[in-house]
């Protein structure tokens, strides 16, 4: 398999390995939908990691692939490209991407489908499809303008240029630089703590920030008014409240 999952305290790790640089064809975008979708609806998984080494997290498409597709083949590709990181994008848990060597493409457009990223002293990140003809296809010209404001995403797809990761944390397209050697580390303890908190606020947390970015705000607001009504039905709401008045703020330990 290209991408595999992997889980312990809670956490689930979709590992991409696709030597020598992850790049993501068609067998792995299908392979990420498919664990995205695992994920999604596993109990026992309550944040998720995504990670592709030490050395490359993913160095965009599969160009020699790609190279052999024509207009009618990927009218018909491009919308499965896209389902597969949405379904990244839609896992209703906290999902951070550990960011180490070369994230280019369709490997950048994969960290932003992430709530959080965390890369190496060593990472490279950039959306280099213009200088092929193309743009990016998998998401690039939205979640990337929507995290980083639209002058410096096309100043990223215009040119192509690769990003350091210094510069990378400056304009906010990662979160924290790690050293290397240990941003997996580091991306792992950032999902494992998210992985003891109330699963259901977690996920009402998640979809009214996401889908009220992609609305207008007054149906934003409807849409987290809903989603904090329902949090007091439910038993975390009772078990956090419950801890707050006996206990303090931050004791309370979620099922």
């Amino acid at each position: 398999m290209t991408v595999h999952l992997e889980v312990a305290d809670a956490v689930g790790v979709l590992r991409l390995d696709r030597p020598p640089m992850n790049a993501l064809d068609t067998t792995t975008q299908d392979r990420l939908k498919e664990l995205a979708e695992e994920v999604s609806a596993r109990a026992d998984i309550r944040a998720v990691v995504i990670h592709g080494g030490e050395k490359v997290f993913a160095a965009g498409a599969d160009i020699k692939e790609m190279q052999a597709m024509d207009h009618a083949a990927m009218v018909v590709r491009s919308r499965a490209l896209q389902d597969s990181f949405t379904a990244v994008a839609r896992i209703p848990k906290p999902v951070v991407a550990a960011v180490a060597g070369y994230a280019l493409g369709g490997g950048l457009e994969l960290a932003l489908c992430a709530d959080h990223r965390i890369a190496a002293e060593d990472a490279r990140l950039g959306q280099p499809e213009i200088l092929l003809g193309l743009i990016p296809g998998a998401g690039g010209t939205q979640r990337l303008a929507r995290l980083v404001g639209p002058s410096r995403a096309k100043d990223l797809i215009f040119t192509g240029r690769h990003v350091r990761a210094a510069e990378a944390l400056a304009i906010g397209l990662v979160d924290s630089v790690a050293p290397a050697g240990e941003v997996l580390e580091q991306a792992h303890a950032w999902a494992a703590r998210l992985a003891k908190g109330p699963a259901l606020a977690l996920r009402a947390a998640k979809e009214s920030v996401d889908r009220g970015l992609e609305t207008d705000i007054d149906t934003g607001l409807a849409i987290e008014r809903n989603w904090f009504a329902g949090l007091f039905a439910t038993e975390d709401r009772e078990i956090g409240m419950r801890s707050f008045v006996a206990e303090g703020p931050g004791k309370a330990q979620f099922s």
